[in-house]
């Protein structure tokens, strides 16, 4: 297998790197950022009831997330990444599940009517967007602007009322935070882990309401 570690960690945020990356990488090659759904099913399943819900899985990659939650019943997942080279392979590793769909996308600029997802997730994508050198406390603009982007275009795309923006990463609350909140919306963090801990964070938007229903 090719060696896929970028020279330089503000790579992760290029598509250049990622259309490299999978395109040297064997076709039936699979990798997941921090944990794989088994290790939080048993989280996700009580904030995820309804298995029908429309799921928009952000930066999907080669990760088994979603052809693992769709065998746990949740079928309708839209995947979107931007790179053409590893959707291409995950539609054709794919087609024996053929609810999912797999669209060549830019998470800060989605191109999916308003109100059209009950569930989105990002697992390490925005993660990526954060390699940028520079101080951890005090980002650089482009990293500030990039992650604005994606949370605006989620909480756009997620349906009035009761949905949910679920963010998996190693990001402590301090890094985090700034980005997730917002108003109208509740901000829960779940921490997972014992020596090594990862954080879920839980943003579910409310703004139909102007503040969660009783």
């Amino acid at each position: 297998m090719a060696n896929t570690v970028p020279a330089r960690n503000e790579e992760y945020s290029t598509q250049e790197y990622w259309d490299q990356r999978y395109a040297q990488e064997a076709e039936e090659a699979t990798f997941d950022w921090f944990k794989k759904y088994e290790d939080v099913a048993h989280l996700l399943r009580p904030i995820l009831p309804v298995k029908t819900a429309r799921i928009l899985m952000l930066g999907c990659g080669n990760s088994t997330l979603s052809e693992d939650m769709y065998d746990d019943g949740y079928t309708n997942i839209v995947n979107i990444d931007y790179s053409p080279v590893v959707i291409e392979r995950m539609r054709a590793r794919n087609y024996h599940r053929p609810e999912m769909q797999w669209l060549v996308m830019d998470i800060r600029d989605l191109t999916f009517e308003d109100d059209s997802f009950d569930v989105v997730i990002d697992k390490g994508t925005m993660d990526a967007m954060m390699t940028a050198k520079g101080d951890v406390w005090d980002p650089p603009q482009q990293v500030i602007d990039d992650c604005a982007k994606e949370v605006d275009e989620v909480l756009r795309v997620l349906r009035v009322g009761d949905s949910t923006f679920l963010y998996l990463t190693f990001g402590q609350p301090h890094f985090r935070r700034r980005y997730l909140t917002r108003p109208n919306t509740t901000l829960e963090i779940q921490q997972i882990g014992d020596a090594f801990h990862y954080y879920l964070y839980i943003l579910r938007n409310w703004t139909e309401y102007g503040f969660p229903p009783v």
